[in-house]
């Protein structure tokens, strides 16, 4: 507990403590009225303030209002039938005190599990200055300075590993437990938790644009960005609450009228007074307005947890309504890494094909030369290749110790006039001569995700009804993709231009109430992120624009978060509408019986209060995603 709270907690025992002495004590008169108007403003004067401020401010009708007019009517009610039955206007306050304070440290506690969960901002920096370590504050570190990073310390800016090997906790980032190895030449994000070695590392950006201020940032504004069910609840809120106001005058003024005036009854002003103050209690709409916004902080929180960041609770409840999820390929659902994946109809050992194609390419800067270099994986003697010849289109021509070596594709093979070999393999084809000699062909191909078909089956289990891919690679490629993974439908050979002319021709398509989400990494998929319904970027690897441009951003690359991060949604919106629809059952019903003299003042604040703990129990429910 913080200070306001637990000073919060001394008034309500206090208040007790006085509640229950003055039952065993004589008094009467004006001493027993002192007595009890005491423990009132002891445990109630804050909320006589900020109902006095409201008036001032012209916003009148809000819960301090409405328990402001009921406890002090109940009081006069008291004073009026000489009764001096007081207990129940204390009562009224002291409950409804005790349930902001139950609300206050359920609140203070979600926030303190979600800034647990995102405590990853940095201290400080030890720079390397002169030979000597200094420590600094990262946001004083320049691009291009050298940190070092001891076993125990975060890693307090986006930079590249000079020197040293470790392992990384990365579970704040990616909610991932499993630690990530790095060495010299990986590049390493803030946020992440050195476990083992020293590392030097040269740092690649500013403290404000790397990774954990990123993350720190969209965590943050997150809470701005409200759904339609809080701004229901909020406009909701501002009619409601009026208009039970003028209901409990009109139940208090009408029916002793009517008795008066057309029944030759005398009204039973005091009877009615105390419905309408009893009907005022009841009416109080804590539950919905606090319930609502906790239940999507905590979904936001608990999708932090699972390493989704969800920039605000609109694009939860979006997200919560996803039925088309189009996949860009590259660097999505494929790694973006160009590895050896085949050597056929080779007619020389598979090690000394790689080795002339390694030796051949060893010139070139393109992802298929640096993948057949490490596919060789062994230092590159360059003095062994002379005559390099790099034909646009086609391939190399180069000499390996003395031998004429011919790498390329099919074209490069007809131009030469040798008789080549078809791969059935889908992928990149390097096809290799030796001394004009067919030598077999290298097939290169980007390696699909782990997870990727296993995010496919989960996204239709999750109740996705279309899955679609969007690709600029070759139809062959893109279509062995979609069918190794059980994708719906795919596009090929697509510009940046092509794939949001796509992604609209699907927004036509589905049904109003259906949501279409793109998930992609590149600098080209900004615009295409931006025009869907709701953007999801790879977080660890993706482009800073990709980021910038999404509305949910996966922080471990992992397309199986993809199904996650809806569930989490959809456990999030249904947390909400039961609490809407709860709350607003039992508030009407309550009404009714207060208005017919059914429900007393004891049973209205029992009622508002257990409402509201349950409805905040309830909510916090939505911090718990391990499992599903």
């Amino acid at each position: 507990m913080n200070k306001k709270q637990k000073k919060m907690l001394i008034r309500i025992l206090i208040t007790t403590v006085m509640v229950i002495a003055l039952q065993f004590i004589t008094v009467q008169g004006l001493p027993r009225l002192i007595f009890y108007l005491a423990a009132y403003l002891i445990v109630g004067y804050d909320i006589l303030r900020k109902a006095g401020k409201g008036i001032l401010n012209r916003r009148v009708f809000d819960e301090n209002f409405l328990m402001a007019v009921a406890t002090v009517g109940a009081f006069a009610l008291a004073i009026y039938s000489r009764s001096g039955d007081y207990n129940e206007a204390i009562a009224v306050m002291l409950f409804y005190q005790i349930g902001e304070l139950f609300q206050s440290y359920a609140v203070g506690r979600s926030r303190r599990n979600i800034s647990a969960l995102m405590d990853i901002r940095p201290d400080y920096a030890n720079v390397e200055r002169d030979g000597k370590l200094e420590k600094a504050d990262p946001d004083e570190v320049e691009t291009g300075s050298v940190i070092v990073v001891q076993p125990g310390e975060k890693v307090p800016l986006d930079g590249v590993v000079l020197d040293g090997a470790s392992s990384l906790n990365t579970s704040a980032l990616t909610g991932e437990s499993l630690p990530r190895d790095v060495k010299a030449g990986d590049e390493i994000i803030s946020g992440c938790i050195n476990m083992t070695g020293v590392l030097r590392i040269k740092t690649t950006k500013e403290f404000g644009e790397s990774t954990v201020s990123k993350i720190l940032e969209l965590v943050e504004n997150s809470s701005s960005r409200k759904s339609k069910s809080e701004n229901f609840i909020s406009k909701f809120a501002r009619v409601y609450t009026p208009a039970v106001c003028y209901g409990a005058l009109a139940l208090a003024v009408f029916p002793p009228l009517v008795q008066m005036l057309f029944l030759g009854q005398s009204g039973a002003w005091s009877v009615w007074i105390y419905r309408a103050l009893t009907f005022l209690v009841i009416s109080c709409p804590c539950a919905l307005v606090i319930s609502i916004p906790l239940s999507f902080f905590a979904g936001i929180g608990g999708a932090s947890k699972a390493g989704v960041l969800i920039k605000g609770s609109n694009y939860m409840e979006t997200l919560s309504q996803a039925k088309f999820v189009v996949f860009d390929k590259t660097g999505t659902l494929t790694q973006g890494v160009f590895e050896v994946s085949g050597i056929h109809h080779n007619e020389i050992e598979e090690e000394k094909l790689l080795e002339y194609a390694a030796l051949a390419e060893c010139a070139s800067s393109h992802p298929i030369s640096k993948s057949l270099q490490r596919a060789y994986g062994k230092e590159i003697d360059r003095s062994r290749v002379t005559d390099i010849q790099e034909i646009s289109g086609h391939g190399i021509l180069a000499k390996v110790d003395g031998k004429e070596v011919a790498a390329g594709n099919s074209k490069l093979m007809k131009r030469l006039g040798i008789t080549y070999q078809d791969c059935h393999k889908v992928g990149t084809i390097i096809h290799m001569s030796v001394d004009n000699k067919y030598a077999g062909h290298i097939v290169i191909s980007d390696i699909i995700k782990p997870n990727a078909e296993k995010a496919i089956r989960e996204l239709k289990k999750a109740g996705v009804s279309k899955t679609i891919m969007l690709t600029g690679d070759s139809k062959a490629v893109a279509e062995q993709v979609a069918k190794d993974l059980g994708i719906d439908q795919v596009y090929s050979e697509l510009l940046p231009g092509d794939k949001v002319e796509k992604v609209e021709a699907l927004l036509e398509e589905k049904a109003e109430k259906e949501k279409l989400a793109f998930v992609g990494d590149g600098i080209n998929d900004a615009p295409v992120l931006t025009r869907a319904d709701i953007g999801i970027a790879m977080g660890a690897m993706g482009s800073d624009a990709a980021i910038e441009a999404a509305d949910v951003v996966l922080m471990d690359d992992d397309p199986l978060k993809i199904s996650k991060a809806i569930k989490i949604s959809r456990k999030c919106l249904g947390i909400v509408y039961q609490n809407i629809v709860f709350a607003l059952a039992i508030k009407f019903a309550c009404l009714g019986l207060g208005a017919l003299g059914i429900a007393n003042m004891w049973f209205a604040i029992f009622a508002d209060v257990g409402v509201m703990v349950l409805a905040v129990l309830n909510a916090i429910r939505a911090l718990r995603v391990q499992k599903l």
